[in-house]
């Protein structure tokens, strides 16, 4: 895995693209160009050299750190052919007519997703969106520091003083609040406030009684370094973490986590509509969805793909396989945008004496 090296690659290579698409407005070269907005650390880069020399094109690969960074992109004006947002954001530019139907005929390789992926609540006839990637929100801890018998504790453990100043919180909003509202026995989806000012008050009594460090990508080599107990980790970058640290081990909490899709959709300004879908059938071959999965640890909806990869390089590793079914998960859904703003307004809060 070359993962630490990623943010690097892709920087230099999108800087390349980028001039290539220029040079191909100026009469340097006469090959479609397509558009891809996609999440950090998220692909296996040479699978973009190897789309282009297949399909005679040049692909410009920009990432962003958050939907929320990419939406406000976005709204700037700035125009994509294929973004590979999160589920509830999905359903936004679903509601805000940003995205146009994919046609399904085109996707040879879909036949190879594994169907029960398929469906969720955001998008229930998958019309828009087409599964990249997906996963949990759970606890990864040290085995030589917590106690297993704490675990019992479900969410409540990341407020059990015997680990104060020993976790790292992810710096979301949503999944953040979602961790508190389950541990409360509220729906992550809540849209009382009654709720979600609880909610709120847990953070705040567990960032004054825990001092959490509120962490991003960075918690990652942390982790692989042992520097803290516990962090809040996508199930993904989990596997990845435990490949690298054998005293590692992932759990959700039984009172319901975040089951979260990122998907591929193709914009509804896209130029290249053809060749859009020649990238997401591309995507779904099993033998890049391999080298994807392998490369960042997130598991594939792939069916042949995930197989062989828990098989053979994430075998032992819970996180690659986690558990999506429990009757109290949830899929994020959209949020109005009152709702939105409050849950910020309140976020702020939390983290303005950290």
């Amino acid at each position: 895995m070359r993962r630490n090296k990623w943010k690097k690659w892709v920087s230099l290579m999108t800087g390349l693209a980028m001039t290539a698409g220029l040079l191909a407005g100026c009469g340097g070269s006469s090959k479609p160009t397509l558009k891809v907005y996609s999440c950090g650390e998220y692909i296996d880069t040479s699978l973009l050299g190897e789309f282009e020399r297949e399909y005679n094109c040049k692909v410009i690969y920009e990432t962003f750190d958050s939907n929320e960074s990419m939406y406000t992109k976005l709204q700037s004006g700035e125009r994509y052919d294929v973004l590979v947002p999160s589920d509830y954001m999905i359903e936004r530019l679903m509601k805000e007519d940003r995205l146009q139907p994919v046609d399904w005929t085109l996707l040879s390789n879909a036949e190879g997703l594994d169907a029960e992926i398929l469906g969720k609540e955001f998008d229930p006839d998958n019309t828009y969106s087409v599964p990249y990637f997906y996963g949990t929100v759970g606890i990864l801890y040290d085995t030589t520091v917590v106690d297993a018998a704490d675990l019992e504790d479900g969410w409540e453990l990341l407020r059990n003083t015997k680990y104060a100043n020993d976790i790292y919180m992810y710096d979301s909003e949503r999944d953040s609040f979602m961790i508190a509202l389950k541990a409360l026995g509220y729906s992550m989806n809540t849209t009382n406030t009654d709720e979600i000012d609880q909610a709120y008050q847990w953070l705040i009594e567990q960032r004054d009684t825990m001092k959490p460090v509120y962490a991003g990508d960075d918690v990652i080599d942390n982790m692989i370094s042992g520097n803290k107990a516990m962090a809040v980790v996508y199930s993904g970058d989990a596997a990845y973490i435990m490949s690298e640290n054998e005293d590692l081990e992932y759990f959700a909490p039984e009172e319901g986590t975040n089951v979260w899709q990122d998907a591929m959709v193709i914009t509804s300004d896209c130029t290249e509509i053809q060749l859009a879908h020649d990238y997401i059938n591309f995507m779904l071959d099993a033998e890049h969805a391999y080298a994807n999965t392998v490369e960042v640890g997130y598991t594939s909806p792939v069916t042949e793909a995930r197989s062989r990869a828990a098989q053979q390089d994430f075998a032992g590793i819970s996180a690659y396989l986690p558990e999506t079914t429990g009757e109290n998960n949830e899929v994020f859904r959209y949020q109005e945008q009152n709702i939105r703003e409050y849950f910020a307004d309140l976020w702020t809060k939390v983290k303005a004496s950290n």
